[in-house]
C-alpha cells in the first residue's frame, strides 16, 4: 500500500533510508504472516516476530541469499550500500558484522518496495521465511 506520493530517483536514497522503510514493509509481512497462521495472542506475537526481525535472523538470511546466488546484480549492489552505510549506532546485542548485513537486507527490501518491485520483493521474503522456519525446525 502506498500513497500517491513519488519518490524520486529512489536509487540515489541514502542506504540507511531504504532500511527504515525495508523495516516498516518487513514488519508488515511478518506480522500479516503470523495472524494467518492463526497467532493472535500478543505476547506470542511478539516473541514469534522477533525470530523474523532480529538482526541474527536477517544477516542469516542475506547471506543465504546471497550464497545461492539468488540476488541479481543490482540487489547485491543495493545490499552493498546498505552493508557499508555508517549508522553511527549499533545495538549492544549484536555484533558490528551482522548489524550491517541486517541492515543490508533491510535496505534491499526498502528498495524494492519504493521501485514498486513487489513481485521480486514477495519471491525474496517468501524466500526468507522459508530460510528463517527451516532453521526453527532444524532447532526444534
Amino acid at each position: 500500500m502506498k500513497l500517491n506520493e513519488v519518490i524520486r530517483e529512489p536509487e540515489q536514497l541514502n542506504a540507511l533510508a531504504l532500511a527504515y522503510m525495508g523495516d516498516g514493509v518487513l514488519d508488515m509481512y511478518v506480522r500479516y504472516r503470523l495472524i494467518s497462521q492463526g497467532q493472535v495472542r500478543p505476547n506470542k506475537l511478539h516473541k514469534e516476530a522477533t525470530k523474523y526481525v532480529s538482526a541474527k535472523s536477517q544477516a542469516r538470511v542475506l547471506r543465504q541469499l546471497m550464497d545461492d546466488g539468488f540476488l541479481t546484480d543490482s540487489e547485491v549492489s543495493v545490499v552493498k550500500r546498505g552493508r557499508n552505510a555508517k549508522s553511527g549506532t549499533i545495538p549492544k546485542n549484536t555484533d558490528g558484522a551482522t548489524y550491517r548485513y541486517s541492515t543490508a537486507y533491510e535496505a534491499l527490501i526498502g528498495f524494492l518496495y519504493v521501485t514498486e518491485e513487489e513481485s521480486r520483493m514477495d519471491e525474496i521474503i517468501a524466500k526468507s521465511f522459508a530460510i528463517i522456519e527451516r532453521k526453527e525446525e532444524e532447532n526444534g
